[in-house]
């Protein structure tokens, strides 16, 4: 293998760890280099269709996108999709495998997935120059380094150097660096070469001294201090913990009549990033309602965004109250749009008698459509290509899911989708007044043509200087150019180095603490 690669692992969740990936994947593909992203292990329900079937985490797939390339299954060989507190769907290489309880997962599951974790890096590396790795959570998480394959578990099985990232506008970011290296093992310890400080607000000047102590106490060197860099509320967020924090890139206040759509946030809400097109349009008030507050009554559209839980977030709903509320916002004439498993809880009843979505059952939906969904146990994945079935705009997206919806509502469709067959297949459900619409369809907000003639059904006014994918081309390229700015993006790659070709189903011991 000719392939060099490097790790970036974070002090903490959150702390950038994936755009940080997606930038230096942009700078080191500017250099002329086969670049490719690598997470051993994801936890997120927000997912990306790759070509050719199979998932992947979406902030892999940006990485990609960075990086020049198709989203690949062996980018994110493991990904959690959690279904309840306490259990997850895993994903392995791209195809649902199971579901765990998450002791189950923590103590045998990881360590049986090192192998696949290790063949699809190594998959990588003979196709590219350099692989750039990114941790999951933190390394200082000891009670989890038994079986580790996401941090130093993984960064020793492969030998990959690690740069630790410290997020200094969370606070704490001298004890987050120099505790994590006193909570480490000699040998987790010896993997990380150096360290970033990120999210700097202010003149960093100020925090010249913070990072000699810093390399005083660690022995590592600082490789930069990276500014806030606005350009990353305009891609597309990993978890939804942050999701009501993301700030739009074009004006609050633009002297027009905006119109209002709000999304309840639910608990187990995937692909979330469905909203950013909308979210960034300036005719647009875009409000994500948390649990504990009602939907507005002043809300000129309501939309259900996906989940991995159809029918316990339908218990979630009803718990909030927000079923009152679509319902009663459905009556007065508002617009409602579900997409995925908001498309599903659209319909009169869920069936799922053999557990495929949670608990089993069947659950009563908001009964807006004239439609019923059964789940079964195929999971649908892929690409799509598609036409508006009422202004004949081609679409493109991808498709998640489980279960087939079908009723007197789905006889008029939202859309006509190109699949194997010579006669383009119908996907989602329109009411008869049009009001409330479903689709399976996830990413058709990007597209341009189709979400303004959309969002002139629903009242609103689009931007028509607003593309979606050049926003987001153009965010990742300012993303790489402030990295650039305040990282010596040499020294750092010069860090990347041969990974060990080892196939091995045994991780390495955590060894002693170093203090």
């Amino acid at each position: 293998m000719a392939a060099r690669a490097l790790m970036l692992q974070g002090t903490a969740s959150d702390v950038g760890k994936s755009v940080l990936v997606a930038a230096l994947c942009r700078l080191a593909r500017r250099r002329g280099l086969s670049v490719a992203p690598f997470k051993p292990q994801n936890m997120s329900n927000n997912a990306a269709a790759c070509p050719g079937g199979g998932e992947i985490g979406r902030a892999q797939a940006l990485q990609a996108r960075a990086a020049g390339l198709e989203p690949n299954v062996h980018m994110n060989p493991v990904l959690l999709k959690p279904e309840t507190d306490r259990r997850a769907q895993v994903v392995v290489q791209g195809r649902a495998l199971t579901s765990m309880e998450a002791a189950d997962y923590m103590t045998r599951g990881r360590a049986l997935l090192l192998d696949k974790v290790l063949e699809s890096f190594h998959v990588l590396c003979e196709q590219h120059d350099l692989v750039i790795v990114e941790g999951a959570g933190s390394p200082a998480e000891i009670n989890l380094r038994e079986g580790d394959i996401a941090n130093m578990g993984f960064a020793r099985a492969a030998e990959v150097p690690v740069v630790l990232i410290g997020d200094i506008d969370r606070g704490g970011v001298i004890a987050s660096l120099v505790g994590t290296q006193n909570v480490l093992t000699e040998q987790d310890a010896a993997m990380i070469r150096a360290f970033l400080i990120n999210r700097f607000r202010g003149d960093p000047r100020l925090f010249d001294d913070g990072v000699v102590a810093i390399e005083t106490m660690t022995g590592w060197p600082c490789l930069g201090v990276i500014p806030w860099i606005p350009a990353c509320a305009r891609l597309p967020a990993e978890d939804a913990v942050t999701v009501t924090s993301r700030e739009s890139v074009l004006p609050t206040n633009t002297g027009q009549a905006r119109t209002v759509i709000v999304a309840p946030m639910f608990s187990r809400l995937a692909n979330f990033d469905d909203a950013d097109p909308l979210i960034n349009e300036s005719g647009v008030d875009f409000r994500w309602i948390p649990p504990g507050e009602a939907l507005p009554s002043e809300a000129d559209v309501v939309i259900l965004f996906g989940t991995k839980s159809t029918t316990g977030e339908v218990d979630f709903m009803e718990h909030q109250g927000w079923h009152h509320d679509i319902i009663a916002h459905a009556r007065r004439g508002g617009h409602v749009m579900g997409l995925c498993g908001g498309y599903q809880m659209l319909g009169h009843v869920i069936h799922d008698p053999d557990g495929h979505d949670g608990p089993g059952g069947q659950r009563a939906g908001l009964g807006l459509l004239d439609v019923t969904t059964r789940m079964h146990a195929h999971k649908q994945v892929t690409e799509t290509i598609g036409r508006c079935a009422h202004s004949d705009v081609r679409v493109t997206g991808y498709e998640i899911h489980s279960g087939m919806t079908t009723g007197p509502d789905a006889q008029r469709p939202l859309f006509f989708c190109q699949t194997s067959s010579a006669t383009p297949e119908p996907d989602g459900a329109c009411s008869a007044d049009g009001r409330i619409t479903g689709s399976y369809l996830h990413g058709i907000f990007a597209n341009d043509a189709w979400r303004r003639a959309w969002l002139e059904r629903v009242g609103a006014v689009a931007d028509p200087d607003y593309i979606a994918e050049s926003a987001v081309e153009s965010a990742i390229d300012a993303l790489a150019d402030g990295f650039a700015a305040d990282v010596d993006v040499d020294a750092l790659l010069a860090l990347a180095t041969p990974p060990l070709r080892k196939m091995s189903s045994l991780l390495l011991a955590p060894g002693r603490p170093t203090r």
